[in-house]
């Protein structure tokens, strides 16, 4: 949620929720940011735009180099930046976007589902088999696909 006072002219909430947007997650560049649901919340007020991340998992490993993204992306507003990690609410699959997950489904990720539920990327098949509770990060899983034979990651149903 990226909300404007009016104590920062010129400086529209739907600039900055549109920048937000053009950040791209590190691990998996088809998705943004906020498509990911990880942005809590934006302001701006005061004299300076500061935002909120949510991780997906705690320990992300991606969580510095996205605070870093927003902060670069933010900058061309010419005020101070100030991008803190909450865990206020707790980050959820359900919060990525449906753009979001056919994103994810056309870089060759399956969008978050039970793994009874994980469908293939590639072309949709529900016969497959998880070869790793354990992606290369916590919050996806290895799996492959009986029906193409593709190897594939899916983001965990958090």
């Amino acid at each position: 949620m990226v909300t404007a006072a009016a104590a920062s002219p010129g400086i529209s909430a739907e600039a900055v929720a549109a920048a937000l947007a053009d950040v791209a997650d590190p691990e998996i560049p088809a998705i943004s940011i906020v498509d990911l649901g990880i942005v809590h919340r934006a302001d701006v007020a005061a004299g300076r735009i500061e935002v909120e991340l949510l991780p997906t998992f705690v320990g992300c490993p991606a969580i510095e180099a996205i605070r870093h993204a927003v902060s670069e992306r933010l900058a061309m507003f010419g005020l101070p930046v100030e991008v803190s990690i909450t865990f206020e609410v707790p980050w959820t699959s359900g919060r990525i976007t449906t753009a979001g997950r056919a994103r994810l489904r056309e870089s060759g990720f399956a969008p978050p589902a039970e793994p009874e539920d994980v469908r293939c990327p590639y072309c949709s098949s529900p016969k497959v088999a998880m070869d790793s509770a354990f992606g290369p990060t916590l919050c996806r899983s290895l799996f492959y696909c009986r029906a193409c034979r593709q190897p594939f990651e899916s983001f965990k149903a958090v």
